[in-house]
This record gives C-alpha cells, structure tokens and sequence, in this order.
C-alpha cells in the first residue's frame, strides 16, 4: 500500500505521479488566483465567501499532501527543512494557527517543482538548453553584476551629493537615493523624484543612458549564448 502511494506522492516518474503533480500545480495556481481575486475592494460578499471555500478546500489538499510527503519520505528530516518543506509548512500554517499574516503569496515558489514535470514530461531538451546557456556566460554575468553594483553605489553618493542640500526630504540620505538610482538605472523614474540642480539633472542624464546598458548587455550576452547552444546542439 505504502509503496505504490510513494510512486504516486514521491515519485514523479510514473504517470501517476506525474498526474498528481499536475493536479497539485493546478490547486497552487487556484488559490494564488483566489487570492489575488479577494484582495480587490467591494467584492460582492457571495464572491467572498465562494473564494473562502475555495481557500479551505486548497489548504486541505496541501495539508494532505504536505502529510504524505512527510510520511512516505525515507528521509523525513531532510524533506521538511528543505526548500520546498519549508514553503509548503508556511503556507498552510497561518490558516491553522490563526497567525494574522498572509502567507498565501509564498505558494508561488512551489510552481517550481513544475520544471521538473516539464522535464519528466519530455521537455528536457529544452531545460537544459536554457541551463547549458547561462553556464556559458555565468562568469561574464558575475562580473558585469559587479561593474553594476558599482555604477549604482556611484550614481547614488554623486546625486546625494549633489542634491542633499537643495532636497533633504528625497535625497536626505545615501539610502534615499540608492533607491532613487535602481529605478533610474533600470529606466523606470521614479514618479516625482527627480533632481533639480543643473549637475543634477546631468548626472540623471548620464545614469539613464548608462541604465540602457544595464538592461541590454545581460539580454544579448544570454541571446547569444541561447544561439550558440542550439546551434551547437
């Protein structure tokens, strides 16, 4: 009895198993589309409490399922403090113990397990496509995460520098406009922080086109190297 239940919960290799797994993503991405639904102001109260049902009958099921896996694991320890033991207890733990924090949202990283079903499901080709493309640039990635890192402690100190005294309520502090410089480097504004000096204002010139980079470089080094490997393959 237990062995053929093991295939099934454990073992996603049989069909069974591929099944339940299926079936277990298919209940994550019900509940995160529930709960998204039930965060939106003047839901009529029928709507409300369907999407509780919806909510009670999800955690049951991953209660079940989290129980079983912990039962039908030969190494029940290393499951539940792995990665996924772990989000599964903290998902539904705040709906037993009545914790008043929202857990819900954490649900999302168990879609992770759905690679290894595409995997299993004759995708792998493709997986480790991917997988084999990033190995190939991770050094150049490293080091142009660095250069990044650096460019924006730079931005960040010259435009407190710059702007501190004429803005202390936006720029008051070097966290303050660390902030400021993520969004601009990544070429998002800021909504109404904006410097007003004139060096300011050309400093915030020089990181938006710097910010150009930023995004570029990474997508053509892993575009190339995404070509690279299925040619080679």
């Amino acid at each position: 009895m237990i062995k053929p239940l093991r295939t099934i919960v454990i073992d996603s290799n049989t069909k069974g198993g591929r099944r339940f797994d299926i079936f277990i993503q298919f209940c994550i991405v019900l509940s995160l589309i529930s709960f998204s639904i039930e965060a939106i102001n003047d839901l009529p109260a029928y709507i409300r409490n369907f999407l509780q049902y919806i909510e009670v009958i999800t955690v049951v099921i991953f209660s079940i399922e989290y129980l079983l896996r912990v039962f039908l694991s030969y190494k029940k320890i290393k499951y539940v403090l792995s990665f996924y033991g772990i989000i599964d207890l903290i998902a539904i733990l705040p709906f037993y113990l009545s914790l008043g924090i929202d857990l819900r949202s954490v649900r999302i990283f168990r879609l992770l397990r759905l690679f290894r079903i595409l995997k299993l499901a004759g995708y792998s080709n493709a997986v480790d496509t991917f997988v084999s493309s990033f190995n190939h640039i991770k050094k150049e990635l490293t080091v142009f995460g660095v250069f990044s890192i650096i460019i924006l402690y730079i931005s960040s100190l010259g435009i407190y520098l710059l702007e501190k005294d004429v803005q202390p309520d936006n720029f008051g502090t070097i966290i303050d406009s660390f902030w400021w410089s993520i969004f601009t480097l990544t070429s998002i504004g800021y909504g109404d922080i904006y410097p007003i000096t004139n060096a300011g204002k050309l400093l915030t010139s020089i990181i938006a086109i710097i910010g150009l980079g930023i995004v570029a470089v990474p997508t053509g080094l892993f575009a190339s190297a995404l070509l690279k490997t299925v040619r080679d393959k």
